[in-house]
């Protein structure tokens, strides 16, 4: 076991921390003491805050709690506290407070998009499962604030159990994300039912979980974890990581034991002012992802949630950034720039538009470098019309396991088998006056 670095052994010794090294490399240790309060956080860190500052700071923690791990705890540089991501990340501001008029308590329209306990069915083939409401840290620019650290609404057994029987019940879920909170919270046999359960329904193909454990609390992944998920493959993770300075030593081998363990990993980022809203920070951070083995899976546009307004930056810093990744990195560390639709419309890519023209027989484009190109059309093509009737199709159609589902939205007016036209939004002024003749 290696020692913990001077830093972590001072934030020890503030918990009457006896066996040091075997202590903090003990999860449950790090939950146990997490830091909950003003006090308790200036004690530890040896900040301290001006009585007009404590006061707002106090107000802040009755509507959004605090909730820190000694282990991020301990990443924050002190000395420029004001301007440390992790500090940012982790320690409430009273910015959280002003509520815009366009913030919402759940601006993706999740609670509406639950036909079951639990449950958040968005997409045709995948659904999310939350299995707990508790993580080990209370991120600031949690898009969840209204729910996590919520004592009284824990998801139980019967709640999951519904969940799941949602999922048995459709047979189009072939996709299931464990999320919450962060279901690496759960105990390994909690959670291990929970997979077992999932693994044995034929028609869910993949299984993924979202935790931000490798980020905040990277203990928790360890040798009878590990062994554990190994029994449920196929099995995703997801992690999120914000800042290159979040990847440290202990984070690094908690990443390394999950992809030896054959589990495949990506990362969501959330853009946020102050912390990573910047082209080099943004670039140091996939390529260490990547060196760590981690597909730098989404950028994700900071939400309309209620607290968030001063994370939030223009939808043009993203595109600047896209813009310094696409072409001036691997291709495989680009993650997709998407904002997650107000009104549960579901994750749009938002991107740097290289398409300039287009005509019948070419199209223009241009390059990360601005090389404007032309791309040649075929001169012949013959389309395929697709009238659903495979067994007369030319084409190498058999598809072991293959489920068709009903066409939906621009996929509805793709097809050819579809009469639908047009699209159009509910209450249009037009379709009103048409009605009312």
């Amino acid at each position: 076991m290696q020692a913990i670095s001077e830093r972590q052994t001072q934030i020890a010794m503030k918990f009457d921390c006896k066996d040091k090294p075997k202590e903090w490399y003990d999860w449950k240790w790090h939950i146990k003491n997490s830091i909950k309060s003003i006090s308790r956080f200036e004690a530890v860190t040896g900040i301290r805050f001006e009585a007009t500052e404590r006061e707002k700071l106090a107000v802040t923690l009755e509507k959004f709690p605090l909730s820190v791990t000694p282990y991020y705890l301990s990443l924050i540089d002190t000395a420029n506290f004001a301007n440390d991501p992790i500090f940012k990340q982790a320690f409430p501001s009273p910015e959280e407070l002003k509520v815009s008029r366009h913030d919402m308590s759940d601006p993706l329209h999740e609670d509406k998009d639950s036909p079951a306990p639990g449950v958040t069915h968005r997409y045709p083939d995948r659904v999310l499962l939350q299995v707990s409401n508790i993580c080990s840290m209370y991120c600031r620019h949690c898009t969840r604030k209204r729910k996590v650290g919520d004592q009284d609404s824990i998801p139980g057994r019967e709640q999951i159990e519904a969940g799941l029987d949602y999922i048995r019940n459709n047979p189009l879920v072939r996709d299931v994300l464990l999320s919450g909170g962060d279901p690496l919270m759960l105990s390994d046999a909690h959670l291990d039912w929970i997979l077992t359960e999932l693994r044995q329904i034929k028609h869910v193909q993949v299984i993924r979980i979202g935790t931000r454990m490798p980020v905040v609390l990277p203990y928790r992944i360890n040798d009878e974890l590990t062994t554990m998920l190994k029994k449920h493959h196929p099995l995703w993770i997801n992690t999120h990581f914000n800042h290159p300075r979040e990847l440290t030593s202990s984070s690094r081998r908690a990443l390394r034991q999950l992809a030896d363990a054959g589990i495949p990993l990506g990362n969501q980022t959330v853009l946020l002012a102050g912390v990573n809203d910047c082209p080099r920070i943004m670039r140091s951070l996939v390529h260490k992802l990547t060196e760590n083995r981690v597909r730098p899976y989404y950028l994700y546009q900071c939400d309309l949630s209620e607290g968030l307004s001063h994370f939030r930056t223009p939808v043009g810093k993203g595109i600047e950034i896209m813009e310094n990744l696409i072409g001036h990195t691997s291709g495989f560390a680009v993650p997709t720039y998407v904002i997650d639709a107000p009104g549960g419309g579901g994750k749009i890519p938002v991107m740097p538009n290289y398409l300039i023209s287009l005509s019948t027989n070419k199209v223009v484009l241009r390059n990360y470098e601005g090389v404007i190109t032309t791309y040649k059309e075929p001169d012949s093509y013959e389309p395929i019309f697709c009238d659903r009737n495979c067994d007369d199709c030319h084409l190498d159609l058999p598809l072991a396991d293959a489920e068709e589902c009903e066409a939906t939205g621009i996929q509805m007016l793709l097809c050819d088998h579809d009469t639908t036209i047009s699209l159009t939004p509910a209450n249009n002024p037009r379709m009103d006056r048409r009605n009312n003749d």
